[in-house]
């Protein structure tokens, strides 16, 4: 069996696999993404879907796509923001798991992408990674083994070009964004594959991949040479400096003020305020989701 079919079976076979388990990507689980680190990431994403819909003519209906959207928290954290385009706000939850699908409450529930054309902003937070890849050794040979931990393999990643390529082609008028921990080809062939070819489980680093498929996840650094293969991206910018630029440092700020002003009551916004804070501080730090890529394709194109 190759590595391909090996991930796609371990991630998502619909009785055994670990998305099918309920638990990825919540506090509970195995890990936390940045809409789960608290509602500031999904105020955010609602100032950035603002500025797309202004760019875009302010189109209604506006539809969003969480590609790879778990439980849902992205869209119940972004409703809550109230950015300005809610009124034309369509949104569709994409999830491949039915576990993933049942916590859908908010917005249009589906496991496969929708049929275009849409105007509007497609997210993957965090998906590229998962969907399963093929593995090569330094001779060019497709592995379909367990290799030693020093080997050096090349990946390559089919399934996350043929989704970009997908996105892109149902989109009429908007931006595709894809957040994730990104390398290139060549880097990741020049480094043992534990580095870039991980598992998760309880929130630590898991053994390796072919270890009790089902009960950790997997993941695999993006090559983004291999998505700019498909199509150059308009931009590229760390998680960090994509926040900052949608406003995270003035949330903040409006959250401390908050803070300030009712603390001694033990008001209930002012402690929403001050977790401001603290969630920016995870959302910036730069070892961490601060770290992470993004890369945006804007249809039509700039250029």
């Amino acid at each position: 069996m190759g590595f391909e079919e090996f991930m796609e079976r371990a991630l998502y076979d619909s009785e055994h696999g670990f998305y099918e388990s309920g638990r990825a990507g919540r506090r509970g689980g195995h890990f936390i993404t940045s809409p789960e680190v608290g509602p500031l990431f999904g105020a955010v994403v609602g100032r950035m879907l603002d500025h797309c819909w202004g760019e875009i003519g302010r189109p209604d209906p506006f539809t969003v796509v969480d590609a790879g959207a778990g439980p849902g928290t992205l869209v119940r954290t972004v409703a809550k923001a109230d950015p300005h385009c809610t009124p034309t706000l369509r949104w569709i939850n994409v999830e491949r798991s039915s576990a993933g699908r049942a916590a859908h409450t908010v917005g249009e529930s589906r496991a496969d992408m929708p049929r275009g054309p849409i105007n509007g902003v497609i997210v993957a937070n965090e998906l590229l990674d998962n969907l399963p890849l093929r593995l090569f050794d330094s001779d060019g040979h497709e592995l379909d083994d367990r290799p030693n931990p020093e080997t050096r393999l090349t990946p390559r990643q089919d399934q996350a070009c043929a989704w970009l390529a997908q996105a892109l082609s149902i989109l009429n008028q908007g931006t595709v964004v894809v957040i994730d921990y990104m390398s290139t080809t060549e880097d990741m062939a020049s480094r043992p594959w534990p580095d870039w070819l991980r598992t998760y489980r309880g929130h630590e680093r898991g053994d390796d991949p072919w270890t009790a498929p089902g009960t950790q996840d997997i993941t695999c650094e993006v090559a983004l040479d291999q998505l700019a293969a498909v199509c150059p991206p308009t931009r590229v910018v760390d998680q960090a400096t994509w926040l900052q630029e949608h406003g995270i440092e003035e949330l903040v700020a409006e959250g401390t003020a908050a803070w300030r002003a009712g603390a001694a009551q033990g008001d209930l916004v002012a402690l929403a305020g001050r977790s401001r804070a603290i969630e920016a501080e995870a959302l910036l730090d730069p070892a961490g989701l601060g770290g992470f890529t993004v890369a945006e394709w804007d249809v039509p194109t700039s250029a």
